[in-house]
């Protein structure tokens, strides 16, 4: 799929996830600190998803630290997939796909934020309608604070998990059609 420039949007209302039925929908989100170096990569794939055509059913968000305040998200989406950096052991850009069923699969805390996401996910797994989650998260070797900065081979990753993650939402969408 062929980059083309559209102007990011700006969601300034939780009503934004209410005001149409998203069920059919899949949200990616991108989580982490941009001012963290590799820690962002999750801001940073959204930032350069949103020079693409995406499928309708596709939706993106840059959750950002976002913790609690993104669990609208979870009741407005039926499936989502995350973005997240992770320090694994494995080479700097490595792209990992896994399937978290508790808040403990989630990779180990990077910063302020995976405390927040991980009471954010304890707290999905105790709603009524739990979403399909799904988390691609990319390999970094360090945090480098107050910098935008990616690791170059942070930053070669993201076109490939870009490909990997639209993949993967249209096997997503097709089972469910």
């Amino acid at each position: 799929m062929s980059a083309s420039e559209r102007p990011p949007v700006a969601i300034s209302s939780d009503s934004y996830f209410f005001e149409k039925d998203k069920s059919n929908n899949i949200l990616v989100m991108g989580v982490g600190n941009y001012l963290m170096g590799d820690e962002g990569i999750g801001v940073q794939v959204i930032q350069e998803m949103v020079k693409y055509k995406l499928p309708e059913y596709v939706d993106i968000l840059d959750g950002g630290t976002g913790g609690f305040l993104l669990l609208n998200c979870f009741e407005a989406y039926k499936t989502i997939i995350f973005i997240d950096a992770t320090m694994d052991g494995k080479p700097a850009g490595t792209i990992s796909l896994i399937r978290p069923k508790f808040a403990s699969d989630f990779p180990s805390a990077l910063s302020v934020h995976d405390v927040g996401l991980k009471d954010m996910i304890e707290a999905v797994y105790l709603m009524e309608n739990v979403p399909d989650i799904h988390l691609f998260t990319v390999s970094i070797e360090e945090i480098v604070p107050m910098t935008l900065e990616l690791n170059p081979k942070v930053k070669e990753s993201i076109p490939l998990l870009i490909q990997d993650i639209l993949m993967h939402s249209e096997e997503l969408h097709l089972k469910k059609v």
